[in-house]
């Protein structure tokens, strides 16, 4: 069954959810009855959202309404919009669930606004990031917000074993981890977090993995893939890294000695850091990803922000987006919220480059890349979680493993 067909099935499943649901409330387009702009965000974040609307309604004369969406109920509530062609005007997607809201014509082509308005142009923006509203060589969105991960380390306990700066390559980080694990019995040097869906895909990429064919087709027994996967269960086996979750968090594997003294996180960290490991002020830092045989790539998330394409105000939507991506707007929303710019110049900015925590993410969004952009992704990726633990729990050959999720992933995309 292809996407559009699996899509209609669910269509018609949330338009049944819409009718049932006409005869105990009021249905109608929050936007399409009103002069109001009408903006759906997710998270907790979004709740900092109003402050931002008001700046723009004085700046403009529109009216905006924020609506926040938790992320729990957010695709489904998505579905029914896109179902019923009742919606928002502007639409906040996570940069995964582009692809399946895109084939399904809920996003409107951005072209028309990128000309019209220079905050639009995606030349402004990380290439990354721009990757993730493209489709078909036409946009259907704006960066606005984006997460990259990179190696967060306790200066002082890597100099204690030899190392002033940080990893730079895999034969380093190998390296820095087996003597790290040696300082004494459950001591580690690195988390090799098996849990992160992400992790062997971007360790496969710095290995020189394209990880999918340009037509679609997995190559996740190849080489480079293996290779990838295999140093990680190296990581493991050696005990270079804990097998199973500590049930730590980080104010204890990062304090005092350090169990875990380097680990992959996002930006979330360095604010979690400060707060609850107080007492290691001035010894941890932050740094790009150690390089692979091919690069130092690594993961790019975060959110995109859209037009429904069954909005009448697509050009008022188009306004709003635009002020929202001015650099000036995306560093109050950094303040407001952490959430880090998604527009280049911004980075510039002293509150940035002035800050050598996230001076660092800026430098590793040159060289993040989203996971591959197919509807499919999250569940090839849950697939990969469930092969990588039978190698590194089950001890299960990773060759062996790879063929089997290689031929599984083949299944899913013919479906």
């Amino acid at each position: 069954m292809n996407f559009k067909k699996k899509f209609a099935l669910l269509g018609t499943t949330a338009l049944l959810a819409v009718g049932l649901m006409a005869g105990c409330s009021d249905s109608k387009n929050d936007a399409s009855n009103s002069e109001v702009l009408t903006v759906w965000g997710m998270g907790d974040e979004v709740k900092q959202l109003p402050k931002m609307a008001e700046e723009f309604t004085k700046e403009t004369g529109i009216e905006v309404k924020i609506q926040a969406i938790p992320w729990a109920s957010a695709h489904d509530k998505l579905l029914t919009a896109v179902a019923s062609k009742q919606g928002p005007d502007v639409l906040q997607m996570g940069t995964t669930w582009m692809p399946e809201f895109q084939a399904a014509g809920a996003l409107a082509d951005m072209g028309e606004y990128i000309e019209k308005y220079d905050n639009l142009n995606p030349d402004n923006f990380f290439e990354g990031s721009v990757e993730t509203t493209k489709f078909d060589d036409k946009y259907y969105a704006i960066p606005w917000a984006a997460e990259t991960r990179v190696l967060f380390y306790r200066t002082d306990i890597l100099e204690s074993v030899g190392y002033k700066e940080a990893p730079k390559t895999w034969e380093e980080l190998e390296d820095a981890a087996k003597k790290l694990s040696e300082r004494g019995d459950n001591m580690y040097g690195l988390n090799v977090d098996s849990k992160e869906q992400t992790l062997g895909f971007m360790f496969a990429r710095q290995n020189g993995s394209q990880v999918l064919t340009n037509d679609g087709k997995p190559l996740f027994n190849e080489a480079p893939f293996v290779e990838a996967v295999t140093y990680l269960n190296d990581m493991i086996q050696k005990g270079y890294a804990p097998k199973q979750d500590l049930g730590m968090d980080v104010s204890q594997t990062f304090s005092g000695d350090a169990i875990v003294p380097m680990f992959i996180s996002g930006p979330w960290m360095v604010k979690a850091v400060n707060e609850t490991v107080p007492d290691i002020e001035g010894k941890w830092a932050t740094a790009v990803l150690p390089s692979g045989k091919d690069n130092n790539f690594s993961s790019l998330g975060g959110s995109n922000l859209t037009i429904f394409e069954h909005s009448k105000k697509k050009d008022q939507a188009a306004q709003f987006i635009d002020f929202m991506v001015k650099k000036e707007n995306q560093l109050k929303w950094l303040e407001l919220t952490n959430a880090m710019p998604t527009v280049k110049e911004a980075w510039n900015d002293e509150k940035l480059a002035g800050d050598p925590l996230y001076e660092v993410f800026g430098q590793q969004m040159e060289n993040s890349r989203p996971m591959p952009l197919i509807p499919e992704f999250e569940e090839i990726a849950q697939n990969y979680l469930k092969h990588f633990e039978k190698i590194y729990l089950g001890g299960e050959d990773v060759q062996s493993e790879l063929d089997a999720f290689n031929t599984e992933t083949e299944k899913v995309l013919s479906k």
